[in-house]
């Protein structure tokens, strides 16, 4: 701690004698002609006798990550936002106020170099630098190592430092915009329309989820963070629009873990006049097509695991997967009494008054989620877990639904949507009742959405994707944190 207060201080010095020279810290007017990523593709293959014909010079922008200064002359590596590029600085060959930022230079400055190009006799493309400028002085020295259990929960904290010095960190969020920009491709190909709905809702609807809560002072009302956009969009299919969906953040007031952040984000989309079959076959292309695009192949390595996703992907009941992976039996798992005692058995609290279709969710989630690694439809969900979903017309006691499992985990979940205002109504009802209590007295019955379906919402199926999930199998992550730019973390201790 003491050293790098030393250093913090020997770094103030250089930039108040910087100040006293006249040159100032922080310019504006530095104006960049090429990335490095330009040059290396235009010039990467280039021969020195190319460049001793070239008249082109060069003005490149970005942070210093590498410096040799040997007095006279000094070779360092500068770092903008598409690589890295050589750098070699002679002080008889720059102006007298170049040379004054050279003496002053540190690793993490921001600089602006102007010079021509050359190959060194190792063979590295190289700036020979004319004139050089401070564009933005470092008072504190970047870490020389970045690894370990501490550092990892300092990336977290301080991910502008992460960026700057571990370039598998700046993929990762490369690859969550490049996979972003193709999911939003892949919908408006196809008639989706993006839209935006309201973060801040009277009535936290659209699933079941423990709410953020503040106060609109000017209204004087109670306002909730979204737990899901859900029935907003719903309430667009009604007004018309019939294919639409949103890439959203939404909030749930829960815990913590390699798998949760209390703010994260979803695709949700809905579309008229079709089925969860449908959305089933379109979430196979959505997904294969985008692993293709992104890996080159229909398959990729996550924590060890090769994942292939070439379709048709495996489909089970949840009913199937009780047999499979529970061991329970064609009869028993028809029975209340020996599906709760088999949960108790797992360790499962329950109380005996949860419903059958409430034991089996409770009991796959701990016998069957962990083996669901190879992308896995889950169909055959109870009505008592679904409470927006349409019935099954062969089985109402179960409703037309299925999630996505890959790597043992809930990727996404779709259904055939209740548009019954009826129905509806009684399923609000019920989950009221047994919320009651709960939640702050949040009354889940969302009488707009009611009336909304009262006009008439088409026949259709709507479908929400974890996108940090996705994130995280695409990068080979295992916490949600590595994939969110800033994940919420406890206070710093002091």
């Amino acid at each position: 701690m003491e050293e790098q207060k030393e250093l913090f201080l020997q770094r103030r010095k250089k930039a108040e004698e910087l100040l006293s020279e006249g040159i100032p810290l922080y310019p504006n007017t530095f104006r960049v002609s090429h990335s490095v990523e330009e040059v290396l593709a235009s010039y990467g293959n280039k021969s020195e006798e190319d460049f001793r014909a070239l008249e082109t010079r060069f003005a490149l922008a970005g942070r210093l990550m590498r410096l040799s200064n040997f007095g006279k002359a000094a070779f360092f590596h500068v770092q903008d936002r598409t690589g890295r590029i050589q750098g070699y600085l002679r002080r008889d060959q720059m102006d007298e106020r170049s040379s004054k930022v050279l003496r002053r230079l540190d690793v993490g400055d921001i600089v602006g170099v102007r010079g021509r190009l050359f190959r060194t006799k190792t063979g590295e493309l190289t700036v020979m630098v004319e004139a050089l400028e401070m564009l933005a002085k470092s008072f504190r020295p970047l870490p020389e190592k970045w690894h370990g259990l501490v550092d990892q929960e300092t990336r977290y904290r301080q991910r502008y430092v992460d960026l700057i010095v571990n370039p598998g960190s700046r993929e990762v969020f490369l690859t969550r915009s490049r996979m972003t920009a193709y999911l939003r491709n892949f919908l408006t190909s196809r008639g989706f329309l993006e839209v935006e709905t309201p973060m801040m809702q009277p009535i936290p609807g659209g699933a079941t989820a423990r709410p953020f809560k503040t106060h609109h002072n000017t209204l004087d009302m109670e306002l909730y963070l979204r737990v899901a956009p859900e029935l907003y969009l719903k309430r667009l299919l009604v007004g018309g629009f019939e294919r639409v969906f949103e890439i959203n953040r939404n909030f749930r007031n829960e815990g913590l873990s390699t798998q949760h952040n209390p703010e994260f984000t979803m695709l949700e989309f809905y579309q008229a006049y079709a089925t969860y079959w449908d959305l089933m076959e379109m979430t196979e292309i959505m997904v294969s097509s985008l692993i293709k695009e992104l890996k080159g192949e229909m398959a990729l390595e996550y924590q060890g695991t090769r994942l292939d996703f070439t379709p048709p992907w495996k489909r089970i009941s949840i009913q199937e997967s009780l047999l499979t992976y529970g061991g329970l039996s064609e009869e028993g798992w028809k029975n209340h009494g020996q599906v709760l005692n088999f949960g108790r058995q797992l360790g499962i609290p329950l109380t005996g008054q949860e419903p059958l279709g409430r034991l089996w969710v409770d009991i796959f989630e701990k016998v069957a989620e962990p083996h669901l690694v190879q992308p896995t439809f889950i169909t055959g969900y109870p009505i008592e877990d679904s409470p927006l979903a349409r019935k099954n017309d062969q089985n109402p006691e179960l409703v037309d639904r299925f999630e996505l499992y890959i790597s043992g985990r809930e990727i996404a979940n779709a259904f055939s949507e209740l548009n019954d205002p009826r129905d509806q109504e009684e399923r609000f009802a019920r989950q009221a009742k047994a919320k009651a209590g709960d939640e702050e007295g949040i009354n889940f019955s969302d009488e707009d959405y009611l009336r909304a379906l009262e006009y008439g919402m088409p026949p259709a199926a709507g479908e929400g994707v974890g996108v940090d999930r996705l994130v995280m199998l695409l990068t080979n992550s295992p916490s949600i944190r590595d994939v969110i730019l800033f994940p919420q973390m406890r206070p710093e201790k002091e």
